[in-house]
């Protein structure tokens, strides 16, 4: 671990926690990623999750086998998979000891100064808690840009921005950014040189591939916080990257 104590924005996309066939949620993984979580926190850290997965876990409630590809039906899958999705945080932190804090946001939150500061203000009170891991995610029933592009990757980036993060981590369903023959880039200094490498790849129930990584990648770079994307399907990956371990691919500010 880390020997000094980091503000840490994790971003779960829903390929990471939703069922390999992409219905309904992965207890399995969420009780994983929720003793990676709360091992950092004991260890001293502060923890704010990023998480999509509403529309993955309204699927089956709703009696769906594939994501909707109308609003209405994305919205009302989000609509009924957030309680879902929150319920299953809830369970899997309580285990660990920890509390859970639910905040639902749009862009037009982030842009509104007096919204802005309303929202960072109770996140700083909940991590000064220490006993609570505030989760995020887009407010899916009202707003539409996270469910038809980005799957949340923009939205942890501004998150990371709003609380001074010192470290972003995008864990998604694959190792990382890789390059033209397929291998892992482990280090971009330059968004410029990696580019072309970028592709808009999606799993099936993702919404932002590589695409909207980089970019969310970019924006907090840009503001001064380094950024990891890496496989949320790996167990100790998290560890590894506050450990300050190459894995998967980083993005230092300078």
């Amino acid at each position: 671990m880390a020997k000094r104590s980091l503000r840490i924005v994790l971003k779960f996309g829903s390929g990471i926690l939703s069922t390999e066939k992409g219905i309904g949620l992965s207890r399995r993984q969420i009780a994983r990623l929720a003793r990676e979580v709360g091992a950092l926190v004991r260890a001293g850290h502060e923890c704010v999750i990023v998480s999509s997965g509403a529309v993955a876990a309204g699927l089956a409630s709703l009696g769906l086998t594939a994501r909707p590809k109308d609003l209405a039906g994305k919205q009302a899958c989000a609509a009924v998979g957030q309680s879902q999705l929150m319920h299953a945080y809830a369970s899997a932190f309580a285990r660990q000891g920890l509390s859970v804090a639910q905040l639902l946001l749009t862009h037009n939150d982030l842009d509104s100064r007096a919204r802005h500061r309303n929202a960072r203000n109770t996140l700083i009170h909940l991590l000064d808690r220490h006993t609570i891991v505030p989760i995020i995610n887009e407010n899916d029933s009202v707003a539409v840009e996270e469910l038809n592009f980005g799957d949340n990757d923009r939205l942890s980036a501004e998150v990371a921005i709003l609380v001074d993060a010192d470290l972003l981590v995008i864990l998604t369903s694959v190792d990382g950014l890789q390059d033209s023959a397929g291998r892992i880039v482990p280090l971009v200094r330059d968004f410029d040189d990696v580019a072309g490498l970028v592709r808009s790849d999606k799993g099936r129930v993702s919404t932002g591939g590589m695409v909207t990584k980089l970019q969310a990648a970019q924006l907090a770079v840009k503001a001064g916080i380094p950024v990891n994307i890496a496989s949320g399907r790996k167990a100790g990956l998290v560890y590894a990257i506050v450990a300050g371990k190459r894995v998967g691919t980083y993005f230092p500010t300078r």
